[in-house]
């Protein structure tokens, strides 16, 4: 593990609260010690980073990617270079799954990465809808192929013993209609999706729900979700919604971005993150280029502006909505750990959010949520996943891509390396 770290004379947000100037002690990978003020160094063989001006902030952890495997795992490596200290991917091949944790664990530079393993799908279900609308190859038929096609109650059993087998962190099922999109996948029948959640729960896990649409959406939550992957964006929201979710404390990963992507709309967006020189110095040209494109599957029926309103009446409401990019290889119009950003910002700037609450969505909250204790906070005894930001992002979200250093379980990503240089 790391040698002692002290990081000291700067702002820190903890996840909830701020300490306007303040140090931190790490040792071993774990937060030792959290104060106002200033801290003693413990010994000639601590390394101690003075940064005035700089602002200390939990780890960002992006509740929602799917991790394309290439040969430098960008994923993994480019999240951890923006910040993103965990990822949570939420749909993967089973056979990827190994290889994927084992490079989180092994490799410094690459990000915490969490899991749901394969999602319960059905023979012409989401996303198979979506991926063949891009690629119609044979590799691509013959995995989706392997997928799951559930339609009885012994498959649910069998699906979610799998997950078990796969110690997945949690279960995703998919609902999709295809209600103001151009594809139209097949919908898995109401009583398949409360069976696999009521097995889900069974076996302790947390169980999530991909729904594009509002009816999908309050279906989903009514049957018992703990959470939603996406907000919708075919119609505006309803007191019917807002009372599901309440009833079953359920939490929003809207993916506002992505959803941008999906209507076209967000795509001067996407633009103004590619030609930013704080993007540009950590994506490839190629990723840049995917960045100013957009995924283009809506229809008439389709506006980002009521996904926009959706998350402030959910805000409204007291309903908790985390951080999560959906962020994907394949999905054009974004970028592992830049669309984390982008949505943080869209928090702000779209949904009323003040910057210290999109901040906790990005960390305390979604870890809270997706159950992930030892993370998301500044607190002793937690993983040093921090990320040291020049100026203030509690006052300007855009700050959050001002990044000066970033640590997973206190030891420093190499692009930062100058820091202690």
């Amino acid at each position: 593990m790391s040698s002692s770290l002290l990081i000291t004379d700067v702002r820190i947000f903890d996840g909830e609260n701020e300490i306007s100037c303040g140090s931190v002690l790490v040792e071993d990978g774990v937060i030792k010690q959290v104060v106002n003020g200033r801290l003693k160094t413990p010994d000639f063989s601590t390394v101690v980073i003075s940064k005035p001006g700089h602002t200390l902030i939990p780890g960002i952890i992006d509740g929602h990617i799917h991790a394309e495997i290439d040969d430098e795992y960008t994923a993994l490596t480019q999240s951890l270079k923006f910040g993103i200290t965990t990822v949570c991917d939420m749909h993967q091949e089973v056979e990827n799954v190994g290889r994927l944790r084992a490079r989180a664990t092994q490799d410094s530079d690459s990000a915490d990465f969490k899991t749901s393993s394969q999602s319960a799908t059905v023979s012409g279900g989401w996303p198979m809808a979506v991926i063949t609308a891009f690629d119609k190859s044979e590799e691509t038929r013959a995995m989706i192929a392997s997928w799951p096609d559930l339609k009885t109650k012994a498959d649910a059993e069998a699906f979610i013993r799998d997950r078990v087998n796969d110690k997945a962190d949690f279960i995703k099922v998919m609902y999709e209609d295809g209600n103001g999109l151009s594809v139209k996948p097949v919908l898995p029948p109401l009583e398949l999706q409360q069976e696999l959640i009521r097995l889900a729960h069974e076996h302790g896990f947390l169980v999530v729900a991909h729904a594009f649409s509002l009816q999908r959406t309050i279906d989903m939550l009514n049957a018992g979700v703990d959470g939603m992957t996406h907000t919708f964006r075919d119609t505006l929201p309803t007191k019917e919604l807002i009372d599901a979710y309440l009833a079953k404390n359920a939490h929003c990963n809207p993916t506002l971005a992505t959803i941008g992507s999906l209507t076209t709309e967000g795509l001067k967006q996407q633009e103004v993150y590619a030609h930013d020189p704080r993007v540009q110095r950590l994506v490839s040209l190629e990723g840049q280029k995917r960045l100013c494109a957009c995924l283009g599957l809506g229809n008439d029926k389709s506006k980002v502006e009521y996904a926009y309103q959706s998350v402030r009446e959910m805000k409204a409401a007291g309903i908790d909505v985390i951080l999560g990019s959906d962020s994907a290889g394949p999905a054009v119009g974004t970028s592992y750990g830049v669309t984390a950003h982008q949505e943080l910002a869209l928090f702000v700037n779209k949904c009323g959010f003040t910057p210290k609450e999109a901040l906790r969505s990005g960390t305390s909250l979604v870890a809270k949520r997706l159950r992930l204790g030892d993370r998301g906070r500044i607190a002793e005894g937690l993983r040093a996943d921090l990320v040291l930001i020049e100026g203030n992002p509690l006052e300007n979200i855009d700050s959050t891509l001002d990044i000066r250093g970033v640590w997973k379980q206190g030891i420093l990503c190499s692009t930062y390396k100058s820091l202690v240089a």
